[in-house]
């Protein structure tokens, strides 16, 4: 490698994983970065080193927990040639410099290239009661499960739509857990016409069919194309109110003690925003995407684009998007690739990269989060729990002519400005928006993206001078 190349990979899941193990291969010792203690991402998330719990890679993994343990033995294998460092929050990215925090500790870790594989979180829409205690996210649900070993709750109900939606009730109900029912917002037929492209990654549509059919086969009510009514309780979830359109508008209560709710997922894109990375507006997975080519490169030279991060394709999709960056990333430094890619060279992985998008283009038709949600929401439902912004607060801002754009709604009612920085409130805001301006979502324009975009102290930055520098002759390349 050049003299004065530092490469950094932000995340530890499977891209950034296999991105790191291409370059180890090529030669190249690059800096991980990755907020949680241990590797593997979401998706291959590992319980903490002193849990207090023993549960198998087969019992937390289930059908992928061969593909799980391959990827957390990949980075075993890794750590002693990168610099690897968990537990560190990148909060911001400015020039070519990231601004880190770990153990209370503020430290900026300098570039010359860099691999954003930041992820993906839950989407979330508000329904009423949203915000009361035992309400979680389905990812929330799903880290008390491998993480903490617990459930959400006593008698819990997960609603909302996606593959996501299922597989988290497969393992709560084959952990044990009490699963009331499984409230889909989706409508079947939808589900049905988006077969023939599910078919296109057999094995993964036969482990969707198989998670149905066992909930099923075990009792677990599952209800599909249900309007989600509200979450009723005072000190906490007592209940969960929908309509299934069975029923003619019939609203039905479940008793429950918890919910996990969740839209499918959306991608984790702020770091790339302050990187200076280029967006455009994807309509398949319905939000504003930062732009990158088939080989993972950004509209920024030397910073590229892999996983959910850059747009929804699982885990599968994200070590292939991983390597496939890495290659690119060696191209552009005229490094030879290593001949230890598995038989994966850049045309191979581009084509099983094409594959899985008809799959997923076919799971978004089936799991298609429901369109104009804001029509439901009444205006005394919280948008915004960070700020305390509530529904009727944002349609006044609107129809008094106001605000006709997201971030000039930001600026005047403070919505997406708290600790989430717009994650779980960005599009339902949006989608409010759209609703009152009668124009389309890519037409009241893009949430933008402040540092820090996680919460962290502030006396840290005030005290802490720890640079970590690359050569002076290479801060301009």
């Amino acid at each position: 490698m050049t003299r004065g190349q530092q490469v950094v990979i932000v995340g530890a899941g499977p891209a950034g994983i296999r991105a790191a193990q291409t370059l180890v291969a090529a030669g190249i010792r690059p800096i991980v970065l990755d907020e949680n203690a241990r590797w593997g991402g979401q998706i291959y998330r590992q319980p903490p080193a002193d849990a207090g719990f023993r549960r198998s890679k087969a019992t937390l993994y289930g059908f992928e927990w061969k593909k799980a343990d391959a990827v957390h033995e990949a980075m075993r294998a890794l750590v002693p040639h990168i610099d690897y460092r968990p537990e560190t929050l990148v909060w911001s990215c400015e020039g070519r410099r990231l601004d880190t925090m770990c153990n209370g500790r503020e430290a900026s870790v300098a570039f010359t290239q860099l691999i954003i594989a930041s992820g993906a979180t839950d989407r979330v829409l508000p329904v009423p009661g949203w915000t009361l205690p035992g309400v979680y996210t389905l990812g929330g649900a799903q880290v008390a499960l491998k993480a903490q070993g617990s459930a959400i709750g006593r008698r819990v109900v997960l609603a909302g739509t996606g593959p996501l939606l299922y597989l988290v009730a497969y393992q709560y109900a084959k952990a044990g857990a009490r699963i009331e029912a499984v409230l889909d917002t989706s409508a079947w037929s939808k589900q049905v016409a988006a077969v023939p492209k599910l078919i296109s990654q057999p094995s993964t549509f036969a482990k969707g069919v198989y998670y149905l059919a066992w909930l099923k086969a075990r009792g677990v009510r599952v209800e599909r194309d249900v309007t989600l009514a509200g979450i009723d309780g005072e000190d906490g979830v007592a209940g969960i109110r929908f309509k299934a359109s069975r029923d003619n508008g019939r609203i039905e209560t479940i008793a429950c003690d918890a919910v996990g709710l969740g839209f499918g997922l959306r991608p984790e894109t702020q770091l790339a925003d302050l990187a200076g990375c280029r967006f455009r507006f994807d309509s398949l997975n319905g939000c504003w995407l930062p732009e990158r080519d088939a080989a993972g490169r950004s509209s920024v030279a030397g910073i590229y684009l892999a996983g959910d991060g850059a747009g929804i394709a699982g885990a599968d999709a994200a070590e292939l998007a991983g390597r496939r960056a890495a290659l690119a990333l060696l191209d552009d430094l005229r490094i030879a690739h290593p001949a230890q890619t598995d038989g994966l060279d850049a045309a191979t992985l581009e084509r099983r990269l094409q594959r899985i998008a008809v799959f997923r283009a076919g799971i978004e038709a089936a799991f298609a989060p429901p369109s104009q949600p804001a029509k439901q929401w009444p205006d005394d439902m919280t948008v915004c729990r960070c700020e305390e912004v509530d529904a009727g607060t944002l349609r006044r801002c609107i129809r008094g002519g106001e605000a006709g754009e997201i971030n000039r709604l930001k600026a005047l009612t403070r919505v997406g400005m708290g600790r989430c920085q717009g994650r779980m409130c960005g599009e339902a805001a949006i989608a409010l928006l759209s609703e009152e301006t009668g124009r389309p979502a890519e037409g009241v324009g893009r949430l933008r993206s402040q540092a820090p975009i996680k919460p962290i102290p502030i006396s840290p930055m005030l005290f802490d001078d720890d640079v970590a520098a690359i050569p002076e002759e290479a801060r301009d390349e």
